[in-house]
C-alpha cells in the first residue's frame, strides 16, 4: 500500500508515505507501523516523547516482512527521545551510521535522551562513504537503554574505519543481550566518553575486527557526558560488565581501555588472533583534566580456547603503559591451547601474581567446537568449576547458571527462567 504525506491520515486505509510525516502526528501510547517494503534513509526525528505507561513505537507492521530502510546519510537519526521503542526494522547501505540517537549536545543534561529500547533490528553494511566512522548503532548521551535480539554486521568500511556494531559515548545504565555482531570494522561494541553501568550479556561476536568489546577508548574533550571535571580523576568508562558471551575470532576478545571497576566474566573466547584480552590506557590527560588509570578489573570464570601459534609472542593478555595491572584479579579461568596443549600456560608477565584457581592445559570438552557448538559435555572439567559471585543471572542461552557455575558462557545444567 502506497501512502501519501499530503492526503494521508495515518490510518490503515490512508497511511502516510514517510516515517518523518507520521512522527509529526504521533502522541504518547501510539505506534508508527512501517509496512513491508524499502524506504529511503536520512530520516531525522526530534523530541519524540512518550511516557512510562505510554511509550512511542517505530516498528515493522505486525505480521509483515521486516521493512528495509536503505541508503541516505544515516538510516534513522533521533535526537532527544524519551520512552521510544525501535523494533522489527532492517537498516542497510547507509553512508554513515545506521541508527544515530543523541542528546542534541546537551552534554550536561542527563534527561535529554532517556529510556530507549532497540529490539529485533538488523543493521548492516554501513559506511558506504569513503571515509569517516560509520557505526551500525551510534548513541551519545543516551541513558537507560536496552539493545536486545538484534544483528549488527559489516559496520563501517573496513578494519581501519574505527566503526563498531554498537558505539556509545557518554551513555549510562544500559544492557545489551542476545545480539549478534559479525565481521565489523574496528569492533563489536564500544562504550567510552564517561560511559558507565552497562551490562553486555549473552551476545555472539564473530570476527569483529580489533576488539570484540572495547570498555573505554579515546574521546575528545567536548564529547564527555557528564563534562570533564578538574577537581577529580576522570575516566573513559566505569562498571562495564561483559558476562556470558561467546567470542569467535577477532584480534582480542575485549579491551579494558581506561576502564575502572570493569569485569569480563564467564565468557567463552575462541581463537583470538593476537591476544585474548588487552589492558590499555589511551588517555592520561586532556588539557588540565587528568584521568584514572585502567584498574580494579576482574577476569573470572572464562574459557580461553586458543591456538598457541596465533597469539602474540610474550604475553597473552596485552598490558599497555600507564595502566594499573596490579589491581586486576584473574580468578578460575580455563586456558587451553588446542594446537599444543602442553603450551597452554598463559604468558602474563605483568599479571603473574594476580591469578588464582586456574585450570591450565585441560580441554573444556566442547560438544563440537569445529561446528561452533560450545556447549560443554557432561564430563567437562569446566563443570561446576566457577565461583557463584561471578556468574549471577543467566548464561549465553538464557539459562540459569548452576551453583557452583560451570566456566564459560554456557552452563551445562542450566534451567530456563
Amino acid at each position: 500500500m502506497k501512502g501519501n504525506d499530503t492526503d494521508g491520515a495515518g490510518s490503515a486505509t490512508r497511511p502516510f508515505r514517510t516515517i518523518a510525516r507520521a512522527a509529526r502526528s504521533i502522541s504518547p501510547g501510539t505506534a508508527i507501523y512501517v509496512h513491508a517494503g524499502t524506504y529511503l534513509g536520512a530520516t531525522f526525528l526530534t523530541a519524540l516523547r512518550g511516557t512510562t505507561a505510554q511509550p512511542i513505537w517505530i516498528m515493522g507492521a505486525p505480521g509483515e516482512a521486516r521493512p528495509v530502510i536503505a541508503g541516505g546519510s544515516q538510516g534513522l537519526y533521533l535526537t532527544r527521545p524519551r520512552y521510544v521503542v525501535l523494533q522489527n526494522l532492517e537498516i542497510r547501505d547507509t553512508a554513515d551510521n545506521g541508527i544515530n540517537v543523541d542528546d542534541a549536545e546537551e552534554v550536561a543534561n542527563p534527561d535529554a535522551a532517556r529510556f530507549v529500547l532497540f529490539r529485533n533490528l538488523d543493521i548492516h553494511d554501513t559506511g558506504k562513504q569513503p571515509s569517516g566512522v560509520a557505526n551500525c548503532l551510534k548513541m551519545a548521551g543516551v541513558n537507560d537503554f536496552f539493545v536486545l535480539g538484534s544483528s549488527f554486521a559489516r559496520c563501517g568500511n573496513g578494519p581501519g574505519s574505527g566503526a563498531v556494531g554498537v558505539d556509545g559515548v557518554g551513555v549510562h545504565r544500559g544492557r545489551l543481550s542476545f545480539n549478534r555482531f559479525i565481521a565489523n570494522g574496528f569492533g563489536g561494541v564500544q562504550f567510552k566518553g564517561a560511559s558507565r553501568d552497562i551490562e553486555i550479556r549473552s551476545n555472539f561476536f564473530q570476527n569483529t575486527g580489533w576488539r570484540g568489546v572495547n570498555m573505554g577508548g579515546s574521546t575528545g574533550q567536548p564529547f564527555f557526558r557528564p563534562p570533564l571535571a578538574a577537581s577529580t580523576l576522570n575516566y573513559e568508562a566505569a562498571r562495564i560488565q561483559v558476562v556470558a558471551n561467546v567470542f569467535d575470532g577477532s584480534e582480542a576478545a575485549a579491551a579494558f581501555a581506561g576502564c575502572l571497576d570493569c569485569q569480563f566474566n564467564h565468557n567463552t573466547v575462541i581463537n583470538p588472533s593476537k591476544w585474548v584480552l588487552r589492558i590499555l590506557q589511551e588517555t592520561l590527560t586532556i588539557g588540565r583534566y587528568t584521568f584514572a588509570r585502567a584498574g580494579n578489573g576482574v577476569v573470572a570464570g572464562n574459557i580461553f580456547y586458543f591456538r598457541r601459534a596465533d597469539l602474540n609472542a610474550g604475553e597473552d593478555i596485552n598490558v599497555g603503559a600507564d595502566t594499573d595491572p596490579r589491581s586486576f584479579s584473574l580468578v578460575r579461568n580455563l586456558w587451553y591451547a588446542h594446537d599444543n596443549p602442553a603450551q597452554s600456560s598463559p604468558r602474563l608477565p605483568l599479571l603473574r601474581g594476580n591469578r588464582t584457581g586456574d585450570l591450565v592445559g585441560t580441554t573444556p570438552s566442547f560438544m563440537d567446537a569445529r561446528a561452533g557448538d560450545f556447549h560443554l559435555e557432561a564430563s567437562s572439567a569446566a563443570r561446576a568449576a566457577g565461583g557463584a559471585q561471578f556468574a549471577s543471572g543467566s548464561d549465553f542461552a538464557g539459562d540459569c547458571y548452576a551453583t557452583p557455575p560451570s566456566l564459560g558462557a554456557l552452563e551445562l545444567t542450566g534451567t530456563r527462567r
